[in-house]
């Protein structure tokens, strides 16, 4: 059996030299690295962004100033863990027993209330040459995120703008119809010499109502563009909810040779919900699975629970996304998708903010994507089901 050789860090390595290196040398060197940790020292705590390096057990390493100011961390961390100060991280599922998991980079945004009430987007990168260290990058968006509401409003003002003009345009023509046709039926009873042709009279009444259910149409969609209701919240099978999105989009999971395999316990608690706004927020995040697997590929849709959560996973074999991309890709407006409004991952975070749930992403470059949601339960069940073994969806 052939062993294969654990990787060296770069530490092991200046260690082995060490000990080759005479007295003059390695003053030099020491004095070396000690000006190049200062030199680095002042351009980590010049970033905006906290920057922490912590290992497996979540002792941190290393912290700029910034990080230390966003979280509230005290001169003394010998002992403190990240996950103290991060409570709604799934630490769990990030540092499991699969190393594979801990080399994923992992994205989400969290609320913090201490020192002071933040909204972070959280991303961890596992260092490339030592896997025993991650660098935990911490970006302070509570601004960004008010102004993206104020850019949001502004947006949906040119669209009802645009849209009224359409709207305007639309109702012109079944208004002219029903002027027509009443005008034709006021001469038709006007007229004493001839009696009316009531097939003819009951045809253009026909045509009048046609055309008011049009128009009836038409502005309903308008005022629903402008004014949509409000939550309706019930008890939600969720299975279904992804059932219905997944036969929704068919054809074009079908037209791009992509299989998918849903996995879940044949009772799923349900969830409190709104099912319209849930398919809306599924079908962002399986239409970017699709749209990264143009050659084809698998989707699986786990599904599975806690006395807490009810918890969704939408893995593809797609692409992966790169550490560049994975730090914009949140961003409204802005999409790496030809034709894109850079809007989809704003409206999945915002619809599951509505609902309470907690969104996690994990993605390796080349490999893939998950997607972890975790809705919390409105009751809890004392069995729990096994799952049964993978099922087609359609």
């Amino acid at each position: 059996m052939i062993l294969k050789k654990k990787k060296e860090s770069f530490l092991d390595r200046f260690i082995e030299r060490v000990d080759s290196i005479d007295a003059n040398s390695l003053q030099a060197y020491i004095l070396h690295l000690s000006r190049e940790k200062g030199f680095f020292e002042t351009i980590f705590n010049a970033v905006e962004e906290g920057i922490l390096v912590v290992d497996r057990s979540l002792h941190i390493r290393y912290h700029n100033r910034a990080a230390a100011e966003l979280l509230g961390l005290p001169d003394d961390i010998e002992r403190v863990r990240l996950s103290q100060f991060l409570q709604n991280v799934d630490w769990f599922s990030i540092l499991k027993q699969d190393a594979d998991e801990w080399t994923r980079m992992s994205r989400q945004e969290i609320e913090i209330m201490y020192p002071e009430h933040r909204c972070l987007q959280f991303y961890l990168v596992p260092h490339a040459e030592d896997g025993s260290f991650a660098t935990v990058i911490l970006r302070d968006v509570t601004e960004s995120r008010q102004r993206t509401m104020r850019e949001f409003e502004t947006e949906t003002s040119n669209y009802v703008s645009m849209l009224a003009g359409e709207v305007a345009h639309e109702i012109g023509n079944p208004l002219n119809s029903l002027y027509l046709n009443l005008q034709l039926l006021n001469r038709m009873f006007d007229e004493d010499e001839e009696q009316p042709d009531i097939r003819e009279a009951g045809e253009m009444l026909r045509a009048c109502r046609n055309e008011v259910e049009r128009l009836d149409n038409i502005i309903n969609q308008f005022l629903h563009a402008i004014r949509p209701g409000g939550n309706t919240m019930v008890d939600l099978d969720i299975k279904a909810v992804i059932i219905e999105t997944l036969k929704f989009m068919q054809a074009e999971i079908e037209a791009r040779n992509i299989s998918v395999k849903c996995n879940w316990p044949e009772i799923l608690p349900k969830i409190y919900g709104d099912s319209a706004q849930l398919k809306q927020a599924f079908f962002n995040v399986l239409r970017n699975a699709v749209q990264a697997m143009p050659q084809g590929g698998e989707i699986i849709v786990n599904g599975f629970y806690n006395d807490d959560y009810v918890i969704l996973e939408f893995i593809d074999s797609g692409s992966g996304i790169s550490a560049d991309k994975l730090k914009r890709m949140f961003d409204p407006f802005k999409s790496f998708k030809k034709g894109g409004t850079g809007l989809g991952m704003m409206i999945i975070e915002r619809v599951l903010r509505i609902h309470g749930a907690e969104m996690r992403l994990d993605t390796r470059e080349g490999e893939g994507t998950a997607i972890i949601i975790k809705f919390p339960r409105p009751g809890r069940r004392i069995r729990v089901l096994n799952a049964p073994e993978a099922e087609e969806w359609n």
